[in-house]
């Protein structure tokens, strides 16, 4: 048994587009911009309780991918590998997956604070 819970979305952008993406998303969404490093731009108030980022990536297409936050990397990903998705990418502690359709999301432990996650998470028997 285990918990997840859909922890944010990601606004895959390239790289030399990200300022003017950050500059749009967080007007579009009321939002204000804040640097984490040199890939992910944090919208904070876009929503809450769901992170939003731009994400500069170093490739042509624009894309979005979501992120699963669960206290069990292992088995939220052999489930929805069991549902049909494959997986792309294995970075150390997370897995990044193609989900039926080509979209992209990632398998990662817990961001949230913790309190946070237990009430808004869902039981996966």
């Amino acid at each position: 048994m285990h918990r997840r819970r859909l922890f944010g979305i990601f606004l895959d952008t390239p790289r030399a587009a990200a300022p003017e993406a950050v500059a749009f998303w967080s007007a579009a969404l009321g939002a204000t911009p804040y640097v984490e490093d040199d890939s992910y731009t944090l919208l904070t108030g876009a929503h809450d309780g769901l992170a939003v980022e731009v994400q500069a990536v170093d490739e042509e297409a624009a894309r979005y991918h979501v992120d699963i936050e669960t206290d069990d990397v292992e088995a939220e990903t052999a489930r929805l590998i069991a549902l049909g998705a494959t997986v792309v990418a294995r970075p150390p502690g997370w897995y990044v997956l193609r989900a039926p359709g080509g979209h992209l999301l990632c398998v990662v432990a817990v961001q949230s604070e913790r309190a946070y996650f237990e009430a808004n998470s869902t039981v996966i028997a």
